[in-house]
């Protein structure tokens, strides 16, 4: 199964006090949401992606349309609806694999790990979770919790959802808990972002 990917990178960035959009921000020389991108072109099963821009992402826009790549520039209202929205211009009914632009961690191989628990589960969506200690072992706040067999744990930014049922208000999904950095770091603050530098360049140094 190769199904496409939604980079999702036109969010306000509230929690974001770097005068830069948080996509742009640099994280180990690099923007984070160039790390993203390396991985999705990296995955032997994610077939295209586009990045999911706004108003709020001007920048962000238009960096990726230098580099050639599909943008979809949705209302920016919030991350649910922009969702929906790229979903539907695009025509997206079907499996998508959907990411946030601040995982400057992830992995092509993780996400090939993660489409294939998807087409195992045989659900209609799935959702990685982090145990929060792993978020505060890398000095990461966590900011949006879900709550899973009576434990609370962070939600990483990383789905697959069948399009076809985005507008359904309730839809049965699997839960992946994942303790590896490539879901735990997920970049909400200039803190967090400093942190997981820090917390990379450790492990480094170990290895």
């Amino acid at each position: 199964m190769k199904i496409p990917a939604l980079i999702m990178a036109g969010g306000q960035g509230k929690r974001f006090s770097a005068e830069i959009e948080k996509p742009l921000a640099a994280f180990l020389g690099k923007p984070l949401i160039d790390w993203v991108l390396e991985a999705v072109k990296s995955s032997s099963k994610v077939s295209n992606f586009y990045i999911v821009t706004s108003p709020h992402t001007p920048k962000t826009e238009s960096k990726c349309l230098k580099e050639g790549l599909n943008v979809i520039r949705t209302d920016g209202k919030n991350y649910h609806e922009d969702l929906k929205q790229a979903i539907v211009y695009k025509r997206l009914y079907q499996p998508v694999l959907t990411l946030s632009s601040d995982l400057p961690a992830l992995k092509g191989v993780f996400l090939d790990y993660v489409i294939s628990k998807y087409e195992e589960c045989g659900k209609p969506a799935l959702t990685v979770l982090v145990p929060v200690e792993k978020c505060m072992e890398i000095g990461i706040v966590t900011t949006s919790t879900y709550p899973h067999l009576g434990k609370l744990y962070a939600v990483s930014g990383i789905n697959i959802i069948d399009g076809s049922k985005v507008f359904q208000e309730e839809m049965e999904q699997e839960v992946l808990v994942y303790d590896g950095i490539e879901a735990a770091i997920n970049i909400n603050s200039f803190e967090d972002l400093v942190n997981a530098e820090k917390y990379i360049l450790n492990l480094r140094t170990k290895f």
